[in-house]
């Protein structure tokens, strides 16, 4: 239960202020349709942070080596939230064109931002006196 609750306080805080940006100022979307859409995320932040969470931590072990952190935080980002994500926009209101745009640059900002949410994920873990992810497989039960 502390590893669900960990996940879900990282992702729900880290990424309700970056989709919002994103929203808005990508996506074109005004600030009633952001809203809307970051209703519309936080219970699916809720419903995907842990799992999430089991992927981000199955994924590093097969991949890190050959790749550096950095990039394999990027990849399960890109993966698992890009899909999401453009879903939100869509439920939210936006238009194609917005669904588009603000999917293609939130794949950029997942690149970006990959490994400094890792960082953040691990650091949040932390402080529930879990250890970082990534180094053992996980389960639902942890």
């Amino acid at each position: 239960m502390r590893a669900f609750i960990a996940d879900t306080v990282a992702l729900v805080l880290f990424f309700t202020v970056l989709g919002a940006l994103n929203e808005h100022y990508v996506a074109g979307m005004a600030w009633s349709e952001v809203a809307r859409s970051r209703a519309i995320g936080a219970p699916l932040m809720v419903l995907t942070a842990r799992p999430y969470g089991v992927w981000r931590d199955w994924l590093m072990p097969g991949l890190t080596p050959p790749l550096p952190r950095l990039a394999t935080d990027a990849l399960s980002l890109l993966i698992f939230q890009v899909p999401i994500y453009a879903a939100i926009l869509w439920l939210g209101g936006a238009s194609g064109a917005g669904i588009l745009k603000g999917a293609a640059v939130f794949s950029l900002m997942m690149m970006v931002v990959g490994r400094p949410y890792g960082v953040w994920l691990d650091f949040v873990r932390a402080r529930f006196g879990l250890g970082p992810g990534g180094m053992k497989p996980m389960t639902l039960g942890d």
